[in-house]
């Protein structure tokens, strides 16, 4: 297997890693907090969360654009752009950090619940150890070492499950949010270390084989423009997918209703975090081959990923849709049944979702990043105006009604872009045919047992069944296996392994 394909195999193995970490921490939190008190918690995380997001993901996602056009050409540029992206990632950290505690009242109140105030304020030290974290993520990214930020994303999964589990059973709500203060703070450490004591070490050797009097300064204004349209970007997408949670507080004031939208909304997720390892590769290749002017391996890139999404999303939805009730009872216990219709409407939604939220990363990768944005924002309006009404007459269901066909209509609108710009497009017949087996499979799991743990079995057969019928139909062949397997050549068909692990290619 070449280096390139190891690679992608150590970011799928720690992303898969990574979501079933999370998905123990809400289900054993879900049993230990019931659910009043995880509704809480979910508020508390999920919009804290959203201020991680945009504070790791703005500077440091342009940082790893433009290293990731440098890191094999000019060591010295790449450690002037992650220097200007320090100081800029540390001084909105500080700013965003003392404004999220001065306004924890003010988000309490505006959610109708003054207690959540100390809640909101612990929390805060969440923002600068998860920004700090996320800011090695992306260096490591951008110079295309995705086997040390698979290792700092399997490190994290552990982590967060013995912090947070052990500390919430010990402390309650406050402990499980002081276990998301500490687990990425310990990940950063590891980062540094590797950093310093290696990744470092490296770059300081094409640095001394370079111009030594050559010391570029990067301008911090490209940072900064390509990074307030992806933090836009972000914000946008964070409150079109989290909404809707808040909506379900502020309208019907129930914290065990919360808790159980929480759950299906946490679970529905699934496809969305298991897509999310294809955003890793897409924005450093996309940008490369655009940096290039190489349209024919971007459209390649992009015609080959929607592709593959749109074959794998199809079962992952279907059954999950299906199973909904067993899934929820299995992770949750019984007493978060209730959210069980709701999260098989949304589970839809999470789809439509995906394939946007992965298209969004070629964009920005591409440099197109005031389309994502834009897109983002008429989601969130489109999605606040029909939970607002849906939720007072359907209650959760009609929230997830809601975030399902807002998450429709973007989809749309994102696959009208790319095909504007790249020409790429799902193809009719390929969608047809993925159709007509989805459509097979849920059939068939009608008939089936939803048994508490049988249903698992009926999931895995229900897979291999779809994969048959598109293997029947000409659909997928030896070619699907070896484009997962090497997911991307450099042009001129070396191998990206040298770039990847700093190791000489395999033969």
């Amino acid at each position: 297997m070449s280096s390139i394909a190891k690679s992608a195999l150590w970011v799928t193995v720690s992303e898969i890693i990574f979501n079933l970490s999370g998905f123990i921490i809400h289900s054993i939190l879900g049993r230990i907090l019931g659910p009043a008190d995880y509704g809480r918690y979910g508020l508390v995380v999920t919009l804290t969360t959203m201020v991680i997001i945009l504070i790791g993901n703005g500077i440091p996602t342009a940082m790893a654009k433009y290293i990731s056009e440098y890191f094999d050409t000019d060591a010295r540029m790449v450690r002037a752009i992650k220097k200007q992206a320090l100081i800029l990632q540390v001084g909105i950290i500080g700013v965003i950090t003392f404004l999220f505690y001065i306004c924890a009242p003010l988000i309490s109140k505006i959610l109708g619940d003054p207690t959540l105030t100390p809640l909101f304020r612990l929390s805060t030290l969440i923002i600068p150890a998860f920004a700090t974290a996320s800011f090695y993520f992306s260096y490591y990214t951008g110079l295309h070492r995705f086997n040390l930020q698979a290792t700092l994303k399997s490190l994290r999964s552990i982590f967060r499950i013995v912090l947070v589990v052990g500390l919430a059973y010990f402390f309650g709500v406050k402990g499980s949010i002081s276990g998301y203060i500490v687990a990425p703070t310990f990940v950063f450490l590891v980062a540094l270390a590797l950093d310093k004591f290696r990744v470092d070490k490296r770059l300081r050797r094409q640095r001394d084989i370079q111009e030594k009097n050559y010391a570029p300064v990067f301008p911090w204004k490209n940072l900064f423009s390509y990074a307030w349209k992806v933090v836009v970007f972000f914000l946008a997408y964070e409150l079109l997918i989290s909404i809707d949670l808040y909506l379900v507080k502020g309208i019907l004031h129930d914290d065990r209703l919360t808790g159980i939208y929480n759950a299906s909304l946490t679970v529905g997720r699934i496809p969305y975090y298991i897509f999310y390892a294809m955003t890793i590769f897409l924005l450093p290749m996309i940008s490369k081959s655009t940096s290039e002017n190489n349209h024919v391996e971007t459209k390649k890139i992009l015609s080959q990923s929607l592709r593959i999404i749109m074959l794998l999303l199809v079962p992952m939805v279907v059954i999950m849709s299906a199973f909904s009730l067993p899934i929820l009872k299995l992770l949750y216990g019984a007493r978060y049944a209730e959210g069980a219709y709701p999260m098989s409407i949304l589970v839809y939604g999470v789809g439509f979702l995906t394939i946007f939220y992965v298209l969004s990363f070629a964009m920005n990768g591409a440099g197109k990043t005031k389309i994502p944005m834009y897109i983002s924002l008429i989601g969130v309006i489109l999605n606040t105006v029909l939970n607002y009404f849906l939720i007072k007459k359907l209650s959760i269901t009609g929230s997830a009604i809601a975030t399902s066909t807002t998450s429709f209509i973007i989809a749309l609108i994102m696959l009208y872009n790319l095909w504007r710009d790249f020409g790429v497009t799902i193809k009719l017949k390929s969608a047809a045919k993925a159709a007509a087996a989805g459509i097979i499979i849920y059939y068939i799991s009608t008939l089936l047992s939803h048994g508490r743990l049988i249903f698992l079995l009926w999931s895995v057969l229900l897979f291999a069944l779809y994969i048959l019928i598109l293997y029947l139909l000409r659909e997928v062949g030896k070619k699907d296996l070896e484009y997962l397997l090497s997911f991307a050549r450099k042009r001129n068909g070396d191998e990206l392994g040298q770039e990847l692990s700093g190791n000489e290619p395999s033969a």
